[in-house]
């Protein structure tokens, strides 16, 4: 980052709390306005100005704040907001939270510099998400798909699977076409960043990534549970920032996967009581459903640019409680849930996806004929509808006992048994969607043909008489 002025204040400190610095405002600045603090043993610190009043500001300092001193301290500004200077260099490369290179590799050759709050963009130059992107998960490609532009959160709960999930998505996840072959229109990046996460898990990250040779086309950012809160408030910042320079000064098409928002959140509570504001619900900020709004709509597609950035956050459900705060202002936001399911967890099942629970809202737009299958929609409606009335059986067989149901509920009760250990479970590891949807029209040639109300007739006589006659 460039210095803009020379303006400085000297002694100006009153007092450091935390990763907070109080002093006197004795110049004029702006809010979230950059800033480097320079302690007496002449270290500098990236910082912002987090707020105003007409004698003080605070300063929210994104490094440690060990060695500081109220004399001795001196504040330069920048003269304009945080940015991160960017290039087509940032693929393959690791960053920290604040976009600093940590792979060990050259400074990356800066070709444009973008603030990290984002650009403001007029609604009416978005456009409708379409098409599709395939994840390697048989749950999300089938039952609950990935559109380009979507942002499309994952619900998890402490000790799921969710960062071995984002880590495979991340090495599988790939565009393709109509007839199932990798799309040509842009090429693909993924922007992978991991938020509070211990220091294990972001090895774990930039090991896998590395070992797979997938990190070649992915910016991976680790901002580790040992950085400071308001350091974790900037990492998905930095990330998306690079997502829209790939996006749209590249013109790729971007997946965006950042575990976990509710380190975000906590981040957010903590600065925020520092600060002195007044609690909201479970004392998180009353801002806090605007605070992710600006980054979650950072996701979209743009009239005049080719590429798309796609989001796929992941946040754990505090006690599991999908009412919480987080998980529920995040579903006003987004357009959708992939809900991860204990109970299948403990069954062995991965991934543990509860399917009823989950829902995409832009998956109508993104499947069908001349993008992913024509029969897409149907099969994908008839495995939900099947699934369902098995859970109700279940449910009906806790109460009157197996022996106590008909021939055709013991029929659905086998069928979801099966649903679960064969088309959630992927043993096997990634599946393409036509592997996905053969295994789905193999499911449901166990029901008889009255039970398949969400298929036409020619289908039923394609996928289900036809293959039964073959078998």
């Amino acid at each position: 980052m460039t210095i803009h002025t020379n303006l400085s204040l000297t002694d100006a400190v009153t007092r450091i709390d935390g990763p907070l610095l109080f002093a006197h405002r004795r110049v004029d600045v702006g809010l979230n306005e950059a800033v480097e603090v320079v302690g007496s043993n002449g270290v500098p610190r990236l910082g912002r100005i987090a707020a105003l009043d007409d004698n003080y500001m605070t300063v929210e300092i994104l490094e440690s704040t060990t060695g500081l001193g109220l004399s001795g301290t001196r504040i330069r500004f920048f003269g304009e907001p945080i940015s991160f200077s960017l290039g087509p260099g940032i693929l393959g490369r690791v960053f920290d939270g604040v976009g600093r290179v940590i792979d060990g590799g050259p400074p990356i050759p800066a070709h444009a510099r973008m603030a990290v709050d984002g650009a403001i963009l007029n609604p009416m130059r978005r456009k409708k998400p379409e098409d599709f992107i395939e994840t390697g998960v048989s749950t999300i490609d089938l039952l609950n798909s990935l559109v380009r532009g979507q942002k499309l959160p994952i619900f998890s709960g402490g000790g799921l699977p969710h960062n071995r999930l984002a880590i495979e998505i991340a090495l599988h996840a790939r565009l393709r076409n109509s007839s199932g072959e990798q799309a040509a229109t842009a090429p693909f990046a993924i922007v992978f960043a991991g938020i509070g996460v211990p220091f294990e898990t972001a090895e774990f990250f930039r090991r896998t990534l590395e070992e797979s040779g997938a990190l070649g086309r992915t910016a991976l950012f680790l901002n580790l549970a040992s950085d400071s809160s308001t350091q974790r408030l900037l990492a998905p910042r930095f990330a998306l920032t690079a997502a829209e320079y790939l996006a749209f000064v590249e013109g790729r098409h971007v997946l965006v996967i950042i575990t976990d928002f509710t380190n975000y959140c906590e981040a957010l509570r903590e600065v925020s009581a520092s600060h002195g504001e007044i609690p909201g619900r479970k004392g998180y900020p009353g801002y806090m459903y605007s605070d992710l709004a600006t980054l979650y709509e950072r996701a979209g597609s743009l009239q005049g640019k080719t590429g798309t950035l796609t989001q796929l956050p992941i946040l754990t459900m505090p006690s599991d409680d999908i009412s919480h705060p987080i998980p529920d202002l995040t579903g006003y936001i987004t357009e959708g849930q992939i809900t991860l399911n204990r109970s299948l967890d403990r069954e062995g099942i991965y991934p543990p996806v509860g399917v009823l629970p989950s829902l995409s809202r832009l998956m109508k737009d993104g499947i069908g004929a001349g993008f992913t299958h024509a029969d897409h929609p149907a099969l994908a409606n008839q495995l939900y509808a099947a699934y369902a009335r098995a859970t109700q059986v279940r449910l009906l067989a806790n109460v009157v006992g197996s022996d106590g149901l008909t021939p055709e509920d013991r029929l659905m009760l086998t069928f979801g048994q099966q649903f679960e250990r064969r088309f959630i479970h992927q043993a096997e590891g990634a599946r393409s969607l036509d592997e996905s949807m053969a295994e789905g029209w193999a499911l449901l040639r166990m029901l008889p043909v009255a039970e398949l109300s969400r298929l036409s007739d020619a289908q039923i006589a394609t996928y289900i008489q036809a293959e039964a006659e073959s078998d």
